[in-house]
């Protein structure tokens, strides 16, 4: 029983088939062949507009190289403190734009708000001496599981147009935002004033594939570079295309993120039967924060099943986060919730 991550189950049977098949012959290499223009023409369709896509091999990737197009080594970005950029990708924000700061704030469920940012910004108006304030970065789905309203993210586009900020989401969990909130992918991109998307696969049944996806292509400036002097403009290309293709044939990638969707919501009911246990977040998308009972962890890991305590023990219970997958064994999730009422 593996709720530890959704990078613990493997790639969907279609993509590792796509794979195989985009190994027969030789193509044109760095982009250059049909497949990644393939891809870039589905996500114009996807987002209803002309866009700029850009394959690269992870989220960090995406994520660093997007935000070091849109800010410069001196400017400030901001962030949830439980952000991916803020907390687990080792510096790689800072080290791609050569210095700007990342600027981490609280906000409920992980989300940041107008508010927390307008409250940030006095400390970044002393000219010279301070950073500029250049980026917003959000999550989609945020780390705590909750998604972004179309209009949370047009308050927020908003404030980032009134400074001259850039507007970037973190999507590695976009899929399971989607299938939540129901709604077109331009809702919550471009129609509510994100410039900048790093579009995740992997998490979502891609063996390791994202794209970062800018919706205006001023935005894009010297991105190319970026890339390829970060070791992201992989030479067979196709491979990582292969994989998108595959992902966004026949809507499974929002089939998938559903399926995932529908197993936390599952096991987040369940939960909430247990004797001790209290949900810590709304369920919106793949992933559960709860407060367990410590003597109902114990159990559970002793059966074998795999999670992360995301904060220390309080008066004999800890918070917890249990990650569900397209691929996840509806039986584990029924076995889990049996032994955690036990």
């Amino acid at each position: 029983m593996n709720f530890a991550s959704d990078n613990a189950y493997g790639a969907a049977p279609e993509i590792i088939a796509a794979l195989a098949a985009a190994n027969e012959g030789a193509v044109p290499s760095y982009g250059e062949d049909a497949l990644t223009q393939k891809v870039t023409q589905r996500l114009c369709e996807i987002f209803e507009r002309e866009v700029a896509v850009y394959p690269v091999v992870t989220g960090t990737a995406a994520n660093s190289l997007a935000l070091a197009t849109l800010a410069p080594p001196h400017g400030a970005i901001f962030c949830h403190a439980e952000s991916h950029a803020a907390t687990d990708e080792c510096g790689a924000p800072e080290f791609f734009t050569h210095g700007a700061k990342l600027v981490a704030l609280e906000g409920r469920d992980a989300k940041l708000t107008p508010a927390a940012i307008e409250a940030a910004l006095p400390g970044f108006h002393r000219g010279v001496h301070s950073c500029v304030p250049s980026a917003i970065s959000i999550t989609q789905a945020s780390e705590f599981g909750t998604c972004y309203r179309d209009e949370e993210i047009a308050a927020i586009s908003t404030l980032a147009k009134k400074h001259n900020m850039k507007l970037h989401m973190d999507g590695a969990r976009f899929a399971n935002a989607l299938a939540y909130l129901k709604c077109a992918p331009a809702d919550i991109t471009w129609r509510a004033g994100v410039d900048a998307l790093s579009f995740g696969a992997t998490k979502n049944g891609a063996l390791s594939a994202e794209a970062v996806i800018f919706f205006d292509k001023a935005n894009v400036s010297d991105f190319e570079y970026r890339r390829k002097r970060g070791g992201h403009l992989l030479s067979k290309m196709r491979f990582i295309s292969a994989q998108l293709d595959a992902y966004l044939a026949d809507d499974r990638w929002l089939k998938q993120a559903a399926t995932a969707n529908a197993l936390a919501a599952r096991m987040a009911q369940g939960l909430a039967q247990v004797k001790g246990a209290e949900l810590a977040n709304p369920v919106e998308a793949n992933a559960i924060f709860a407060r367990l009972p410590d003597e109902t962890i114990a159990r559970l890991r002793e059966a074998g099943a795999r999670f992360y305590d995301w904060a220390p023990a309080q008066n004999g219970r800890t918070l917890v986060r249990l990650v569900l997958s397209f691929a996840t064994p509806e039986e584990d999730v029924m076995r889990f919730l049996e032994i955690a009422a036990k």
